[in-house]
């Protein structure tokens, strides 16, 4: 059973939510304008893959368990602000200078990382997990069924992720030719490793609420 006002009033909320910049909208700009289109796919699939994963976790009842538990939630939290700063300190200490040298590094390396670093940004942010059980069931009709209606709306909103990102990345390609000058990438990886280290604290400071 689908309500069509209440599906059409979800796509328009989370398509805003979508917009609004965030740490995974600063990890695909950076790998699109530093390594290029295919780890900025990857880095977008495995950001698509982790969010998921929370609405499949949500739609069974365990992001409410994650959302419920303070302990299990500030574990999962710990977690993902650690990591989010430690990627942060990582571009930050070792920011490359150009492109060029970025380019240096193992390619296939490169890829692998950027989608891992996209399902593990998400996997390990439990604020993803408690935005579905939050959010989801605002738009879920009565008499639908809840874990199947609450996994199709997660993955609408998956879906309009990855269109959000193919949009990102394809403004961005043209930029390239800009971070072919001295010291243009190194200032992108500063200024992302401030982002990830900014995001990291503001997660290590949330509560579930």
């Amino acid at each position: 059973m689908v309500d069509v006002p209440s599906l059409l009033a979800f796509v328009v909320a989370a398509s805003i939510l979508t917009l609004t910049p965030g740490v995974d909208t600063a990890m695909v700009l950076r790998a699109m304008a530093v390594d290029g289109r295919r780890p900025a796919l990857l880095a977008s699939a495995g950001i698509a893959l982790g969010c998921l994963a929370w609405g499949a976790a949500a739609s069974l009842g365990l992001g409410a368990l994650v959302h419920a538990s303070q302990t299990t939630y500030a574990m999962v939290k710990i977690m993902g602000a650690a990591y989010l700063i430690w990627l942060g300190a990582k571009l930050l200490l070792n920011a490359r200078a150009t492109v060029e040298n970025a380019a240096a590094d193992a390619l296939p390396r490169a890829r692998a990382g950027a989608f891992w670093r996209g399902l593990l940004t998400n996997l390990l942010n439990p604020k993803v997990g408690v935005f579905y059980v939050t959010f989801l069931p605002q738009f879920i009709p009565a008499g639908a069924g809840v874990a199947g209606y609450s996994f199709l709306l997660a993955c609408l909103h998956v879906a309009l992720t990855l269109l959000w990102f193919g949009v990102l990345i394809a403004a961005t390609a043209p930029v390239s030719a800009l971070l072919r000058r001295p010291g243009a990438a190194k200032a992108l990886d500063r200024l992302t490793g401030c982002i990830f280290v900014g995001f990291g604290l503001k997660l290590a400071g949330s509560s579930s609420n």
